[in-house]
């Protein structure tokens, strides 16, 4: 059975500090007055910023989630227990049935699967039930065989095997008997003394006695000197004959070589197609530390259940975690215009127009007449001052100010020592590849059928500025292309002089940015002064002028 029912609060690809902040504070908010359990998640990796802020305020990052489809542990499991190898195939058949099981594992003391054991490789093991050898062969434990003909062990150490020799019916005369009864056989008996006595100087190494018939002292004295023994059951010989077979290990029928396993974090289009051509009705699922857990067969497709998210500062599909179509969405809280994405059922979407989501989760806390914790509360002011360049941006609202401000207070921090500091760990990139740097804060954008790509980095001088702008543009022309991606910008803003240098790769981006900004691109790049704002500055008007 599935028990993973956690709610995942997720920000967008390539997250920056309010995509991570508003999503640790969401799940906190849900957390406290919605019956459930809510965790934070980032769709990719975190920044210098983010992670400065996080270490700041002693936040632990979220965990990593970069796949939103579905996964086996998705699935009701079919919990069947596994066997040990030395487990009777009485004992496994009664197992399956308990379980409704076609599909038996058989795991080691650790719990890794060393094999598999169906209901037609028990039926085939009768089918091909014509050597009398077999139990010795397959080293059968004398308790296995007492177990399964039900009878009890009088003579003999039951923790012995019966390892080899033949099963024999030792139902003739004695005379007649002497000719077919070899050392070291297993000899099925009745009540007779005589046919007894005969099996036990013939040197056999185990004596069935059916019908719980008496075994004299003189008999049971001569088997234990020879280290023989003796099994007692209730059943007659033609039922004990019928039986004795299901005494063998399980570890001599099972599969053990190319087992099909699967993980509980494989995804389910993966699984599938191996399903399809594999003859095994139901397929053992492991654990990520290898340990057993369950079986899962094609009809548990039927009941995978979807992982549940809220999305916060974002709502288009190409910012989203992959295969979102794979998930319920369940909430959107964002501050971007309304994009790409669709549910398949009304959702609450709370979208509105201020420069940061955490102004919108600072609003909400006092909805509901929460206290905010301070460690959250300098989580939220930190992203208002990053996602307004410090209130320097267009985007800022009254309503982003006042929240940082009060925020500020909570957290017990000073809004301009706190923001260079954060800004300067932001910038700090030497430590990080250009590639690394590239994907820090780059989002794709779709208008009709055209795709493209823009990035931004922000900095506090010009000298930090130049230090990145020539190991970017490989990867700008790496990116064009991808994913149908037609063109690439990279914002390169300067917080304090409050302008961007704009880098272009890609057929007709010059073009674009001149219908957008009246500004000619050369060798790449162009400067747009008072333009800081990704959001409410760049992409505007690259929509506008696609349209036109």
């Amino acid at each position: 059975m599935r028990k993973d029912n956690k709610v995942y609060v997720i920000g967008h690809k390539n997250p920056d500090t309010d995509s991570i902040c508003s999503a640790i504070a969401y799940a906190d908010i849900k957390n406290r007055t919605t019956k459930g359990t809510y965790v934070a998640k980032r769709a990719g990796q975190i920044n210098e910023e983010t992670e400065f802020v996080l270490k700041y305020f002693h936040v632990p990052a979220p965990g990593y989630l970069p796949d939103v489809g579905t996964q086996v542990k998705d699935m009701d499991l079919h919990e069947t227990p596994g066997a040990a190898n030395n487990m009777s195939v009485k004992r496994a058949w009664k197992l399956m049935q308990e379980h409704n099981a076609v599909t038996l594992p058989i795991t080691d003391k650790e719990g890794k699967v060393e094999g598999l054991i169906t209901t037609g490789d028990i039926a085939k093991s009768y089918m091909d039930a014509y050597d009398n050898t077999l139990l010795a062969q397959a080293r059968t434990q004398y308790r296995s065989i007492a177990d399964t003909v039900d009878g009890q062990i009088i003579v003999g150490n039951e923790h012995g095997y019966f390892i080899k020799g033949k099963v024999v019916m030792g139902l003739s005369q004695p005379d007649t008997m002497e000719s077919f009864i070899d050392e070291d056989d297993l000899v099925i008996l009745g009540n007779r003394a005589e046919d007894q006595l005969c099996a036990i100087e013939a040197n056999a190494s185990c004596l069935i006695v059916c019908l719980g018939a008496k075994v004299g002292k003189t008999i049971q004295k001569l088997a234990e000197e020879r280290n023989q023994v003796i099994i007692s059951t209730p059943y007659d010989s033609f039922t004990v004959a019928r039986l004795i077979h299901q005494s063998i290990p399980i570890k001599y029928f099972m599969k053990k070589d190319n087992l099909v396993i699967f993980r509980s974090d494989d995804f389910t289009d993966k699984i599938k197609d191996i399903m399809t051509k594999t003859r095994y009705r139901a397929f053992p699922v492991v654990n990520t530390r290898g340990k057993y857990i369950g079986t899962v067969s094609r009809r548990n497709f039927m009941s995978i259940k979807k992982k549940q998210l809220i999305l916060v500062d974002h709502n288009e599909r190409s910012q989203a975690v992959d295969n979102i179509e794979e998930a319920e969405i369940l909430e959107i809280l964002d501050h971007h215009r309304i994009g790409s994405l669709e549910t398949f059922q009304p959702i609450m979407f709370r979208n509105q127009p201020v420069g940061c989501t955490a102004t919108i989760m600072y609003e909400i806390y006092a909805e509901k007449y929460l206290e905010i914790p301070e460690n959250i509360a300098g989580l939220l002011c930190a992203a208002i001052l990053s996602d307004t360049l410090m209130f320097r941006s267009p985007t800022c609202t009254e309503r982003d100010k006042e929240a940082a401000q009060e925020l500020a207070k909570i957290a017990k921090i000073e809004i301009e020592s706190f923001a260079n500091k954060m800004f300067r760990a932001g910038s700090n990139l030497s430590s990080k590849t250009p590639e690394e740097i590239f994907y820090q804060d780059y989002k794709k954008f779709i208008v009709d059928n055209l795709v493209f790509g823009v990035g931004q980095i922000s900095f506090m001088s010009e000298e930090e500025l130049q230090t990145v702008k020539d190991r970017l543009m490989p990867y700008m022309e790496k990116e064009c292309g991808n994913n149908g991606v037609k063109m690439v910008f990279f914002m390169l803003t300067n917080i304090i002089k409050e302008s961007t240098e704009l880098l272009c790769y890609g057929e007709g981006s010059d073009g674009l940015v001149y219908e957008a900004f009246g500004e000619k691109v050369e060798d790449s790049s162009c400067r747009l002064e008072g333009v800081v704002s990704r959001k409410k500055q760049l992409i505007p008007k690259f929509m506008n002028a696609l349209q036109q």
